[in-house]
């Protein structure tokens, strides 16, 4: 008898076909776990040299992270905007021994004449960036330095404390659009009186960095962090915070869903091929082969099978990291200098998971066949047996239990509350159908052959294999449900998203006109708009983000600062306002009543939120409204929100009437159509996002759909040799296959989209209100795609097999 070692190879060398979906199935799990890795790994390494901070070893910054919570539960999040410091830690930062000397670092937005966008700093900080006067003196009150400029001249600027003349001290050699006023004047007139960017201190002769780092963090204590080495690089760049929670959300939540994906599909795919053999192995317990023998066989083929898999996997899988990595660049959701970080850890960490599922599924699948006895195994391996497992079927109801139950309790929910119970609805119910499998492939069966019966001989020939075959099934639709359920989830949350905000923006926009300009609008441009020809009400607008309570975290929120009165406001936009009234006081807020439901607080309520940069507020929420998906989640006075942004700066100006003509001085005029289709736009993105991820964990699921379906076929060779002995017809037999392909693909659909309903109604009900929306198109190309996908690799295979004319020895 050969040794179990030998076994294995010669079923490998001998039956080759038998690993060939089982290495595919491996292969393509190998690839998506490990590209989810490397940007998992470069999320955590993300980091920028620093440029403009490169001669400043150390650098003062404030906390860009708002905490929350206590104890094990204390987290962080990203600010939206910058945090400042305190502009009296510059002489703390200054006092400590080993520094020469510590500059206070602003920069904020100007606007020179003819509007030109221009960035300013303080000059002091041409000590660390090397800029050097080609003419001239550094700046004084009422002065600036220009590059290019002449000495004396006179520029008017506008800064988002307001506009003024400035007389020209000095000139540098530097390109243009960039100015430098005084130290004092800067932090005056920026926006944020009082406030600075960060710190940077510069040692004495002698001093190292460590040394020189820790003077300061002690001196400035807990209200600023030090940075040193690349660190500096986060400072001067706080993109890099966002791009690193996105890269740690692709990585880590999206790399943790295709894990699963691809753990049910490997699971499936291995478990039928161990299940096509079960004929082989009770031949082997026939002869005396014992349990520990057949298992170690399978063991020994996984070994030989499962390494190379997950190595070869790891090839596309860097490629495809790197693709996605690149359209993140491209998007401008990374900064251009971060780098992919490819190491082994997320390769080795791929393949180790490959193998250890390959492992515990081949085990899993032949615990039985190896265990009963050989006769029985004989007679099983023949005719198969449906049998209703007392670990299994259990399992799986209380599974299925569970998805109903998540589903009832996400119906109840709103906002963030709602969308987080998603994952777990959808996990629910793929376990269930993972559990479940043979049972619900039986009566997928038993339904969808009903009409068949009328279909002739090969339509009920079909039914008859798909009820009697339901393991053979359940293999089948397993990956097809995957695929729908999850590409399903993706594509029309975001559908559901873009109808919901197009409707409210479609409804709420009364505005005839809205202007944009970079870096901004003038700062009398609303008083400017309101007398302009035919202009009925002007508003302006301060765009940006503020954190909300919500979810036992913070959620993001998107905030509109006004500029104008109630009324005129109420003229540019209808904001559905459902409680209270609104106003725009100092400390009073307008909330998107969902908002407030996921926030918990009520019309007279305070909404303890922090603002863009970090600040804590708390006011009175005076309102709730229904459409701010459509506008803006959180409406409040411009003079709460402008000192808490790097741009103060009114973002658009809305005006009621007028003409294009007369506002084209303020900036880019676009209409209502122009500026939803503008604002789509920005949300291109996150629609980019989700496509991905649905093509990735769907086409993965299709390849593993294809693959199954490739496996039972080829596998059947002896069975569609018999129907040929019996006088089949080559037609006959492919019509046969092709119904039961049909059959397999509608009922992998008809699952999917239930699963993908019972996660979507919910999620959609909390996030927006109301219920999903599914275009026909896509959703008619999805389903086509899985039919024809499902006949094709079920009838190309069977046309090669019948090509023979005798029974597989």
């Amino acid at each position: 008898m050969f040794a179990p070692n030998g076994l294995a190879r010669a079923a490998l060398r001998f039956r080759p076909a038998a690993f060939a979906g089982t290495f595919v199935a491996l292969v393509m799990a190998a690839m998506v776990v490990s590209a989810c890795g490397i940007l998992l790994e470069t999320g955590i390494r993300a980091s920028v040299p620093p440029a403009r901070y490169a001669a400043a070893p150390v650098v003062a910054a404030a906390d860009q992270r708002a905490p929350y919570g206590h104890g094990d539960d204390a987290d962080s999040e990203p600010v939206p905007d910058r945090a400042r410091l305190d502009a009296g830690l510059v002489r703390k930062a200054a006092s400590v021994p080993g520094a020469r000397t510590a500059v206070a670092d602003v920069t904020f937005p100007v606007r020179g004449p003819h509007g030109t966008a221009l960035t300013a700093h303080t000059f002091g900080s041409t000590v660390f960036t090397g800029e050097r006067l080609t003419a001239g003196r550094a700046p004084g009150p009422g002065e600036v330095v220009l590059p290019r400029a002449r000495v004396g001249d006179r520029v008017t600027l506008s800064t988002p404390a307001g506009t003024g003349t400035y007389r020209v001290s000095g000139t540098t050699d530097t390109p243009a659009g960039t100015a430098w006023f005084a130290d004092s004047v800067a932090v005056r007139v920026s926006g944020h009186p009082g406030r600075i960017d960060a710190i940077a201190v510069l040692p004495r002769p002698g001093v190292s960095t460590a040394v020189l780092k820790s003077q300061v963090a002690h001196a400035l204590g807990g209200h600023a962090k030090v940075h040193t080495g690349e660190d500096r690089g986060a400072v001067e760049d706080p993109a890099l915070a966002e791009a690193r929670e996105t890269l740690t959300g692709i990585g880590g939540s999206f790399g943790g869903v295709a894990t699963m994906v691809a753990v049910f599909t490997v699971a499936g795919t291995v478990a039928l091929a161990v299940g096509q053999r079960a004929r082989e192995f009770a031949l082997l317990r026939a002869i005396g082969t014992t349990p520990r023998q057949i298992r170690r066989t399978i063991a020994t083929e996984t070994l030989l099978v499962a390494p190379l898999a997950g190595a070869l996997g790891c090839l596309p899988g860097t490629a495809l990291a790197h693709w996605w990595f690149g359209q993140l660049k491209h998007k401008g959701a990374v900064p251009e200098a971060v780098h992919l970080s490819v190491s082994w850890i997320p390769l080795l960490s791929a393949a180790g998971a490959v193998l250890l599922t390959a492992l515990v599924s081949g085990y899993t699948a032949a615990h039985r066949t190896s265990r009963i006895k050989p006769g029985q195994a004989l007679g099983e391996a023949s005719v198969e047996r449906l049998r209703i497992g007392w670990i299994r079927t259990p399992l799986g109801i209380a599974a299925a239990a569970g998805g109903f139950v998540c589903a009832g309790l996400a119906a109840s929910l709103s906002g963030e509350d709602a969308a987080n119970t998603a994952l777990g609805i959808v996990f629910l119910f793929m376990l269930a159908v993972a559990l479940l499998g043979p049972l619900v492939a039986r009566a997928c069966a038993g339904l969808f052959g009903l009409p068949l019966r009328g279909a002739g001989a090969p339509a009920v020939l079909a039914a008859a294999n798909s009820r009697s075959n339901a393991r053979r099934l359940a293999s089948a639709i397993t990956p097809i449900v995957l695929a729908m359920a999850f590409s399903s989830v993706l594509v029309f949350l975001h559908t559901s998203e873009e109808r919901v905000t197009a409707d409210q923006q479609h409804a709420g926009i009364l505005a005839d006109h809205v202007v944009t300009a970079d870096p901004g609008l003038p700062p009398d441009a609303v008083r400017q708009a309101a007398r302009t020809p035919e202009v009925t009400a002007a508003v302006g607008l301060l765009k940006s983000s503020v954190l909300v309570p919500a979810s036992g975290g913070l959620e993001s929120a998107t905030a509109q600062g006004v500029t104008g009165t109630v009324r005129d406001l109420t003229a540019v936009q209808d904001l559905d306002v459902r409680h209270g009234r609104l106003a725009l006081g100092r400390g009073e807020i307008a909330v998107d009543s969902s908002l407030a439901q996921s926030a918990h607080v009520h019309v007279g309520d305070r909404l303890h939120l922090r603002l863009p940069d970090g600040t804590k507020a708390s006011p009175v929420v005076t309102a709730t409204y229904g459409r701010g998906m459509g506008l803006a989640q959180v409406t409040l006075s411009r003079a709460d929100l402008a000192t808490h942004v790097s741009s103060a700066f009114d973002t658009e100006l809305w005006t009621r009437g007028g003409t294009h003509a007369g506002l084209k001085a303020f900036g880019t005029v676009l209409g209502r159509g122009d500026y939803t289709a503008a604002q789509s736009v920005d949300r291109e993105l996150n629609a980019w996002a989700n496509t991905v991820m649905a093509g990735v964990l769907g086409g993965f699921a299709a390849v593993a759909a294809v693959n199954t379906l490739v496996m039972t076929v080829l596998d059947r060779r002896r069975e569609l040799g018999t129907l040929r002995l019996i006088g089949s017809t080559r037609r006959q037999v492919l019509r046969m296959i092709r119904w039961e392909a049909l059959l397999v693909a509608l009922a992998g659909i008809v699952l999917g989209t239930g699963i993908a309903l019972a996660t979507l109604v919910p999620m959609t009900k909390g996030l927006t209100g109301q219920g999903p929306y599914i275009p026909p198109l896509v959703y008619g190309a999805f389903a086509g795609t899985i039919v024809v996908l499902g006949v094709l690799a079920a009838t190309l295979p069977a046309r090669a097999a019948l090509r023979r004319e005798t029974l597989e020895e």
